[in-house]
């Protein structure tokens, strides 16, 4: 019964990722002088790099994800920009601990995203996309 479902679950899934990344990627954008004083306050090197690249990976890697190409790819890199991201501004081991409940929500909430993230990357984006029309050739 399941099996009915993959090609509909598969492209829910990659919308719902999409609903996640791309409306960030696109706020780092358009409020980039933020996104650079952000990075800086966790004092990672080369903040202006860092956000020209967040930006691109969350808008490159959604719309990769909306339209099924490179989908594989494209879900093992948001899987490791999500990662490392939330190691940097998701430290809630380094608060006090009356201020760790919502940085630990959301390092775990990351933690969970980059799961669907590997799983996308492992059984592909479904016959619902331009990644299935490309093998079909």
């Amino acid at each position: 019964m399941l099996t009915s479902l993959q090609n509909p679950l598969a492209l829910a899934a990659r919308l719902l990722l999409v609903a996640l990344f791309l409306p960030a990627g696109i706020s780092k954008l358009t409020g980039f002088a933020g996104t650079v004083g952000y990075i800086t306050s966790v004092g990672l090197p080369m903040p202006t790099v860092a956000a020209a690249l967040a930006a691109a990976v969350e808008v490159l890697g959604s719309l990769a994800l909306l339209f099924g190409v490179g989908t594989r790819f494209a879900a093992l890199a948001l899987a490791f920009f999500t990662l490392v991201a939330s190691f940097f501004f998701h430290a809630y081991w380094n608060l006090p601990a009356d201020k760790q409940m919502m940085q630990q929500l959301m390092f775990f909430k990351n933690v969970g995203v980059t799961g669907g993230l590997l799983a996308l990357a492992a059984f592909g984006a479904g016959a619902w996309s331009l990644d299935a029309r490309r093998s079909d050739r």
